[in-house]
């Protein structure tokens, strides 16, 4: 059963939880000046775990027959028969279940935008059937992680800094049109629908500058808008070498080192982010 968990964590990409979680965790430290009742940061934890472990194990169930046709993808634990098709839907099935549990312990608002941001996370696992804007709705899914943190603490979804989630989609937008680069030509050969396999991997790169771009700013102007301290910005100078290293070390014609850019880049993006926000607001006079 343990080595079945462990698979079952390894097909949703467990670890990567750390893209969505700093910023679920920004949106509550600034809904509450500070950091959250325990109980409160409990169930933001809780309910960011229970959404991204349903949405990702969606996500592999109904492209499973994508990705074992897919070479990069097809040692993937379902197409590769390590873990069953009900396994995976039982996964799924609780996972939604402490999500929307999770909501419920925090308040009503929480609660009522639950449903929202999950179809919208689970809907993008099929947009790239039938449309190359599929980057974009995985960003607006994951712009749902800061404001679920907002409306975590302030029960409301009055003053909140909508810059942020605008930031985050674009990140998101921006780092998923890289990664797509690895699957351009099987996308093109399947049927599938993304920038890189539209329009080319140059197309792809630069708009992903150009996300990326919007992104900072966004990022940027969060911290104008909010109040916050010298803190904040050394995070945002790290996030704007950061976006601009990943950016360096992979191109249209050496995606050898998309892995670094991918994970370890922007895994410490949200980091940084959430730790100088976390600074700044603690430093506040």
């Amino acid at each position: 059963m343990w080595n079945k968990i462990v698979i079952l964590l390894e097909m949703i990409k467990f670890k990567h939880t750390v893209f969505a979680l700093p910023f679920a965790l920004i949106g509550a430290f600034l809904a509450g000046r500070g950091a959250p009742d325990g109980i409160v940061f409990f169930w933001v934890i809780l309910a960011m775990v229970g959404a991204r472990t349903s949405a990702m194990g969606f996500n592999r169930i109904v492209d499973r027959r994508f990705d074992a046709a897919n070479p990069r993808t097809a040692t993937r634990a379902l197409p590769a028969g390590e873990v069953t098709l009900v396994e995976s839907w039982i996964m799924v099935l609780l996972a939604t279940a402490l999500f929307f549990f999770a909501c419920f312990m925090l308040n009503p608002t929480a609660l009522l935008i639950a449903p929202v941001a999950l179809t919208l996370t689970l809907g993008y696992s099929l947009t790239k059937r039938f449309t190359w804007l599929c980057h974009v709705v995985l960003g607006v899914a994951l712009a749902f992680s800061p404001l679920g943190g907002w409306v975590a603490v302030a029960a409301t979804l009055e003053g909140y800094p909508w810059v942020l989630s605008m930031g985050v989609l674009f990140w998101v937008a921006g780092f998923d049109c890289i990664y797509a680069c690895m699957d351009a030509d099987f996308d093109r050969e399947a049927g599938l629908y993304s920038m890189p396999a539209i329009f080319g991997r140059r197309t792809g790169f630069r708009v992903a500058v150009a996300f990326h771009g919007m992104a900072f700013f966004l990022f940027t102007l969060t911290g104008i808008l909010t109040g916050l301290n010298y803190w904040y910005y050394l995070g945002i100078g790290v996030t704007g070498l950061a976006l601009f290293y990943q950016h360096i070390i992979v191109n249209p014609k050496d995606l050898s080192r998309i892995r670094q850019s991918f994970f370890s880049m922007n895994g410490l993006i949200a980091l940084t982010l959430f730790l100088a926000t976390w600074l700044a607001l603690a430093t506040a006079p």
